[in-house]
């Protein structure tokens, strides 16, 4: 029996990261040698009904060992880490007993208490780290790891009375494309717990409804020292659509429930310029309105050049998660009630961004999200409690044997 810390480690030291700029799926074949691992793992778990698709989407199943027919339950986590930074070679650190003080990560790096009061809360626990040169990857491999832990717990005790429990792993959830393919009638579950949130406790089943919006200026260009009268500068233009929407709007000036625009990117030249928006909102009606606003932009600058200079294509990705599990609130109940008998304080607030269960309570599965026990994902100073990947597997055993 292999604990959840060894296995951890194990599985970050498999480079999984997904890249947005790919044209497949899954996006990177790293993510498929890892899948056919945890395949081969389930296999010998002895789990029933395991399937690994062209599209990277692993799914099996512990059967039930009750006589009564109760809800299936799912559990999913996605096995990629995020582009922002390296999960090649990564190399986790150990820091026993945690005293309080400023964290060193690796030998070159600290986090300052100050900088980073979360700290606070994991005196005398034992951390994981990186070295500074990449993240880490719990986010979501600390997911993967709870689920397999309570699998092999599952297996090895089959003692343990339980109703029949699905397990998915997905591809490409940090690129937003993990859920493109999913066959939720294949999954068969009734309803459905991600394993992608944060710190112990975090429970959400509200998330962003959230779209993007392409835009294509075409400008026009002479040579500056004879412009007058005929340059139409496209980055000038590009300037101008974002100082036309609300600068407090952004991703740094909100929190909570606010919604914002966010500029991702801005590429070209007075000929041809490209922009990338985000456009996120918790309430529908109001996210709504953030899309008109930026068809008004545009559609007010094209009437002011007398052109049709600015092209502009937007698309909805997914919708807040509590519109589709609020029929079906006692899934919400169920773990809330499950960390409460662990003594896990439940922490419930909105998700500001998306998981696949955001898209899979869409589909008919409602699905909220559970803690993987993480802290500063996407990061270099990414870091996880042993104590706390410990309280994973241990609610999601509380989930399906209650």
């Amino acid at each position: 029996m292999e604990n959840i810390i060894d296995r951890f480690v194990r599985y970050i030291k498999y480079n999984t990261q997904s890249d947005e700029k790919s044209i497949i799926h899954p996006s990177t074949h790293c993510q498929v040698i890892f899948l056919e691992m945890l395949f081969k793992e389930l296999t010998d778990m002895g789990l029933s009904e395991i399937s690994l698709d062209e599209n990277g989407y692993l799914m099996a199943t512990v059967p039930s060992n009750i006589e009564k027919e109760i809800p299936v339950v799912a559990f999913l986590a996605h096995v990629d880490t995020s582009p922002d930074v390296s999960g090649k070679d990564v190399n986790p650190q150990f820091i026993e007993n945690y005293n309080g003080e400023d964290l060193h990560i690796g030998t070159e790096m600290i986090m300052p208490v100050d900088q980073y009061p979360e700290l606070k809360k994991y005196v005398g626990q034992r951390l994981i780290t990186t070295d500074g040169n990449t993240l880490l990857g719990a986010d979501d491999k600390a997911g993967v790891s709870a689920i397999m832990d309570t699998l092999q717990y599952l297996m090895a005790n089959p003692q343990v009375k339980h109703g029949k429990i699905r397990v998915a792993f997905t591809p490409d959830e940090e690129i937003g494309t993990g859920m493109d393919l999913f066959d939720a009638e294949k999954l068969g579950a009734d309803y459905a717990y991600t394993i992608d949130g944060g710190c112990v406790g975090e429970f959400e089943y509200e998330s962003f409804n959230a779209g993007d919006a392409k835009i294509e200026i075409t400008g026009h260009n002479v040579h500056p020292g004879y412009a007058k009268g005929k340059m139409i500068n496209a980055l000038e233009i590009a300037l101008e659509i974002d100082s036309m929407l609300p600068t407090s709007e952004r991703p740094q000036y909100t929190e909570g429930y606010e919604g914002y625009y966010h500029l991702i990117s801005l590429t070209g030249g007075v000929e041809q310029t490209s922009m990338y928006y985000i456009i996120r909102d918790h309430k529908r009606d109001i996210f709504e309105s953030r899309k008109a606003k930026v068809q008004e932009v545009v559609d007010v600058l094209n009437k002011k050049y007398g052109k049709e200079l600015i092209s502009l294509k937007m698309k909805d990705q997914y919708y807040n998660m509590r519109e589709a599990i609020e029929p079906t609130m006692w899934v919400v109940d169920k773990a809330v009630k499950a960390m409460k008998d662990l003594e896990i304080e439940p922490i419930i607030r909105p998700i500001r961004g998306g998981t696949d269960g955001s898209r899979l309570s869409f589909m008919g599965v409602p699905c909220p999200n559970i803690f993987a026990g993480g802290e500063n994902f996407h990061s270099r100073f990414e870091f996880i409690s042993c104590q706390s990947l410990e309280k994973v597997s241990q609610l999601i055993k509380k989930i399906v044997t209650e």
